[in-house]
């Protein structure tokens, strides 16, 4: 086997064992008529013209979607802190216009659908010096990118715990050429710890190849410790079966439904042989059969010993209601799955240790998605100072105050007791301070600031009292009221 087809076709042990259900992931995500076609199943009684009919008429709930963003959108709700990061790769941390907030988003939610992500390091190839100029014109400079674990096929760590090698696939465009027809093919780079090697189905061997100055494989893994880290599947495979079931059912429901609009003939035996001769010239053959196709389906057929009588059935809406009810109960059941435990049944219902326990659940799985997060972009700026010497490393701080709770309730509380009248001055600080406590765990307000807000509220003193004015009488003066009404 030559080495340009080994590089190719070589595949990590953990690749190959979950690379099926990566790609069903990532479909499942990507939802769309492809997925319902391949997601949706055929139940051994139903005919193909049915179930091509119910192909076309179905439609996708995308819940994995809806659950890997909403855990970046809670886990990143508050932008991370920067402290001497470079502003321009800020703003530009993929060099292709995506912020590093955006590439870390993109990061997360990889590791929500894959249980794996990585972090691509790199800088642009050029050739001579470069002064200032040339480098914001040609921005040479280090990007990082975020790659799906279906991305990098192959790798090694030594016994350093650091990558040794790893191969990465790279959907490339040949299209710079008006005058020549656009081809994509895949491409392998592979990385080490001294050098790179670019690898083209076309040629079948090395297209370029360089040096690596870094000294570091320019790959970040980030992995679930509590999924892959011991040995598990991950646990969006769960969310996307329990996904397809609601898909299944709620097709079914669907059909259901046209089905009592639009009923199934049953006929009598004596009308099935009549029409049958009709059909075949009163010749009968073995090939010939009847065939009544109306509305959506072949008719039924009754012997005359049964009713004989023609009609139309359909299902009861009962059939419809109970598979809508299953699916009520799936979809609480996925997002208890996932530990979304904000979703419950019945807030009111459900007991203070109960709220406690179901908060404590979610918080803590934020906290150690910014941990990892956290830990994954520091990486990501060590190696890119690898790159470029210029580029500072940064203190990076991920936010981990997160505001699960029901905040609408608590916010409409707070006002209902802001406004208790008589409050003393005491129960109005108390009240501030609650109100401070909860825009911190929405906003994270900085620490200086916070204490200043306090400080600010415990100063507050309480009003003066008005004095009374009676109209301008003076009630030291007993001969006023007398000259008053002496005048009048």
């Amino acid at each position: 086997m030559s080495e340009s087809t080994f590089i190719f076709n070589s595949r990590h042990p953990e690749y190959i064992a979950h690379a099926e259900a990566w790609r069903r992931a990532q479909d499942a995500y990507s939802g769309g008529t492809e997925y319902i076609r391949q997601a949706l199943i055929r139940h051994v009684s139903e005919i193909p013209l049915e179930f091509e009919e119910r192909q076309r008429r179905a439609y996708y709930f995308n819940y994995p979607r809806n659950i890997a963003q909403r855990i970046t959108q809670y886990a990143l709700a508050v932008d991370p802190v920067r402290a001497n990061a470079n502003a321009e790769l800020v703003e530009d941390f993929s060099r292709s216009g995506l912020r590093a907030n955006e590439v870390m988003r993109q990061a997360s939610t990889l590791l929500n659908i894959y249980g794996r992500a990585w972090l691509f390091c790199g800088a642009p190839a050029f050739e001579g010096a470069v002064d200032r100029e040339r480098a914001e014109r040609e921005r040479l400079r280090p990007y990082c990118v975020a790659l799906s674990p279906l991305s990098v096929k192959d790798w090694a760590y030594g016994d350093d715990r650091r990558l040794l090698w790893a191969k990465i696939e790279e959907l490339h465009t040949y299209d710079s050429d008006p005058a020549v027809l656009r081809q994509t093919v895949r491409r392998v780079r592979l990385w080490t710890r001294e050098y790179w090697k670019l690898y083209d189905p076309r040629e079948g061997k090395v297209i370029e190849e360089g040096r690596n100055l870094t000294g570091v494989v320019p790959l970040v893994e980030i992995t679930e410790p509590d999924g892959f880290g011991l040995d598990a599947n991950h646990w969006f495979e769960d969310v996307v079966r329990i996904s397809d079931a609601i898909l299944n059912n709620e097709s079914e429901a669907q059909m259901n439904v046209v089905k009592q609009m639009f009923g199934m003939l049953v006929v009598s035996e004596n009308f099935q042989r009549g029409a049958a001769k009709a059909v075949t010239g009163g010749k009968k053959t073995e090939s010939d059969s009847f065939s009544a196709v109306v509305a959506r389906s072949a008719a039924l057929v009754e012997s005359p010993e049964e009713k004989g009588i023609s009609r139309y059935i359909s299902p009861s809406g009962v059939e419809t209601l109970t598979i809508r009810t299953e699916n009520a109960n799936l979809k609480q059941e996925l997002y208890d799955v996932v530990g979304l435990a904000i979703q419950s049944r019945s807030k009111e219902a459900q007991t203070a240790e109960s709220k406690a326990w179901d908060f404590q659940n979610v918080t803590q799985f934020l906290v150690n998605r910014a941990d990892l997060l956290e830990q994954a972009e520091l990486r990501a700026w060590e190696i890119m100072n690898r790159w470029d010497g210029s580029v500072p490393v940064p203190e990076v701080t991920y936010n981990r105050k997160f505001a699960v709770r029901d905040l609408e309730k608590n916010i409409a509380g707070l006002l209902q007791l802001s406004n208790v009248p008589d409050a003393g001055i005491e129960y109005r600080k108390a009240a501030l301070g609650i109100a401070v406590e909860l825009l911190d765990a929405i906003g994270s307000i900085p620490d200086e600031r916070k204490k200043a807000l306090l400080k600010e509220i415990e100063e507050i003193q309480p009003a003066p009292v008005p004095e009374l004015d009676f109209g301008g009488v003076d009630n030291d003066d007993p001969d006023k009221e007398a000259k008053q009404f002496s005048q009048a």
